[in-house]
């Protein structure tokens, strides 16, 4: 199994990686204020001004080290990485599948029902903690809604018809997401969903995690071998990570949105840490974008037991099993591909 490596955050403006031996330096102004062995970290996330050395570059590539870099507000602009690892016939495989829209909507249809239910136990634990409130009675609505598109899933049917009901499902579940915020309610509100850029500061919060999330589901799969670009449910476009999307659809409910709004319901995020551009969008500030990466950092650290494995993981590590086991479906080792179902 795969060790749960640290992420590398660097959002210092000005700042410089360079290489010393075997450890990665960090420089602002001339000093070094960072040193960390390369083999402790298993990604580098770059944010607005921040350099690479080309020695450092080819040490990240040796020790398998993604570097990505991302605009100072979390729009990421590009990635790093060495020798793709793997199987060629395993990406054949992957493209194969893709190809083939049937073969592409049993993938993409086990993931959304993931994707589904995982939403529906977010709306379902809210409800318990208020039982009898108006909130729990429109969140108890929408958790039935999101029943039936389970039903409706329960038979195969074409590619079209998954994206239809993902996309009603998402709407659904993002009707009732303002009943979900507790606290802060004149900071933090949710009428829509929007991003590029953020229209309130609850979607930057959004944004800037799926931003995170997406990083490190490209990664694992990378990591196994499979190519990030080329997805099932997400169809091809230059520059978007379709397969790394596929996989966060199950996994985002439970890892970013939970987060999310535990972060706003217990005041540990709050508005004044939030500003609107001129343009309109809302972006963070550099304390809380950097509170945010910790508080991401402490919820990879969290046990879990994996449904499928019977095995206690690091949620850190759950990217890199889904991604495990997608591939040992594609390659023929089990019938079906076993996606994250929270319990």
């Amino acid at each position: 199994m795969k060790h749960l490596l640290n992420t590398l955050y660097v959002t210092t403006q000005g700042a410089y990686l360079a290489r010393e031996g075997e450890t990665v330096l960090i420089r602002v102004d001339g000093e070094t204020k960072l040193q960390l062995p390369i083999h402790n970290l298993g990604s580098i996330v770059c944010f607005g001004q921040v350099s690479i050395s080309p020695p450092l570059m080819g040490l990240c590539s040796e020790h398998g080290v993604v570097v990505s870099f991302l605009t100072e507000h979390g729009r990421f602009l590009a990635r790093i990485q060495g020798p793709v690892s793997g199987n060629v016939l395993l990406r054949r495989e992957q493209y194969r599948r893709a190809d083939d829209l049937d073969m592409s909507a049993q993938i993409a249809r086990a993931m959304v029902v993931a994707k589904i239910a995982n939403c529906r136990t977010v709306l379902q634990r809210a409800v318990r903690d208020r039982p009898g409130s108006d909130a729990a009675r429109k969140l108890s609505q929408a958790a039935e809604q999101l029943a039936q598109h389970l039903k409706d899933l329960e038979v195969e049917v074409s590619l079209d018809a998954v994206r239809g009901k993902e996309g009603d499902a998402a709407r659904r579940y993002f009707s009732v997401f303002d009943c979900l915020l507790t606290s802060q309610k004149e900071d933090f509100f949710f009428h829509e969903r929007n991003r590029r850029p953020p229209l309130d500061n609850m979607n930057a919060l959004l944004s800037f995690i799926y931003t995170l999330l997406v990083h490190d589901i490209a990664a694992a799969l990378e990591g196994v071998g499979l190519d990030p670009a080329v997805g099932f449910l997400h169809r091809d476009r230059p520059g978007r990570p379709g397969l790394a999307l596929d996989l966060m659809e199950e996994l985002r409910p439970y890892l970013a949105d939970r987060l999310a709004l535990s972060l706003v319901n217990r005041n540990q995020v709050q508005g004044k840490g939030f500003h609107k551009t001129e343009s309109g969008g809302v972006i963070m500030s550099d304390d809380t974008r950097k509170d945010l990466l910790v508080a991401y950092q402490k919820r990879k650290q969290e046990e879990i037991q994996h449904p499928f494995l019977g095995e206690k993981i690091a949620l850190g590590l759950l990217p890199h099993v889904q991604a495990l086991l997608l591939a040992r479906h594609l390659r023929g080792d089990i019938d079906g591909y076993p996606p994250f179902f929270w319990r």
